[in-house]
């Protein structure tokens, strides 16, 4: 019982941790340096986490990583940061925190996968509730070009999730996930360099930013999340995924001075209830269906 209650307050660090980054890089990161924002994430996580798990991939794991470090963490880091910080944090945290909805819907009309009856009312209304978020009338105006990021994110984490079922053989989580935001992470380097040019200016709270997102948000948060999906149950872990958007919400109605209407806590509330029916009967070993944002069963959410 203590084991488990340790474990239990370990694992709901990630989702929090996860939260708050929408936060951190909405008000101190730079909104035009998505590339350099999720190199500096991914990079000084990766190689943190490859100090921790010291395990290289082998054979057809080398390449599996390569296409998932481009798909799971160069791209999607790149959505993410561009989503983070053009909407609004209660915003940006709750559309990604309904990412394992939409990739419910799309894995039942692609791919066949069988659904309950539960999942699919779930992934609806958590969906509906994610429109009701956006045209709900935010302290700020919502901004296109972040909602089509989230979007895209989604699209990308799908696809990732996917792959990620399909490869699981074989894999140790944590070593892959260390691989992946590695090698994303040197993929970004030169394109970051090429099309953005120096790394943003190192002032203290930038700098501080940058640590917050690659050393908690990503390498300490990763490492309890796949912690706790050993040693906690699966409907407990989902549970604990919900204080990703709690806590976005919260510090983006406490710190950022951002109102939620009527419309948009009704959207919320839409968002946790699908979710909760969304993760009814999930499946044990799946850190990505069990994620925040971030879906994952290597990288993910991030969240």
């Amino acid at each position: 019982m203590e084991a488990s209650t340790r474990w239990t307050v370990l694992t709901a660090i990630p989702p929090i941790a996860w939260g708050a980054n929408y936060y951190v890089a909405h008000a101190y990161l730079p909104a035009d340096r998505p590339l350099w924002g999720a190199t500096l994430r991914a990079l000084p996580a990766g190689l943190v986490l490859l100090a921790i798990a010291r395990r290289r991939p082998h054979g057809r794991w080398w390449w599996r990583s390569a296409v998932l470090g481009l798909l799971n963490t160069a791209t999607f880091f790149v959505l993410v940061y561009i989503a983070s910080t053009l909407l609004p944090t209660s915003i940006a945290s709750t559309v990604m925190a309904a990412s394992p909805l939409a990739m419910l819907l799309i894995a039942w009309m692609l791919a066949g996968q069988r659904a309950t009856r539960a999942h699919l009312i779930g992934a609806v209304a958590g969906l509906a509730g994610v429109a009701l978020m956006l045209l709900g009338g935010a302290g700020e105006k919502v901004s296109l070009s972040g909602v089509l990021a989230s979007a895209a994110a989604m699209l990308t984490s799908t696809v990732g999730y996917v792959l990620s079922a399909r490869w699981r053989d074989g894999a140790d989580p944590l070593a892959m996930t260390a691989w992946q935001l590695t090698i994303g992470g040197l993929a970004l380097l030169p394109l970051a360099v090429i099309a953005e040019g120096a790394p943003p200016v190192a002032k203290p709270s930038v700098v501080l930013a940058f640590g917050y997102a690659a050393l908690v948000a990503t390498a300490l948060a990763f490492a309890l999340w796949f912690g706790g999906l050993r040693h906690l149950s699966a409907g407990t872990v989902g549970l604990l995924g919900l204080l990703n958007p709690l806590t976005g919400v919260l510090l983006g109605t406490l710190l950022a001075g951002e109102t939620l209407g009527t419309r948009q806590w009704c959207g919320l509330a839409l968002v946790i209830g699908g979710i909760l029916l969304g993760r009814q009967r999930a499946q044990p070993r799946s850190p990505k269906v069990a994620a925040e944002s971030s879906p994952r069963d290597i990288v993910g959410s991030d969240y």
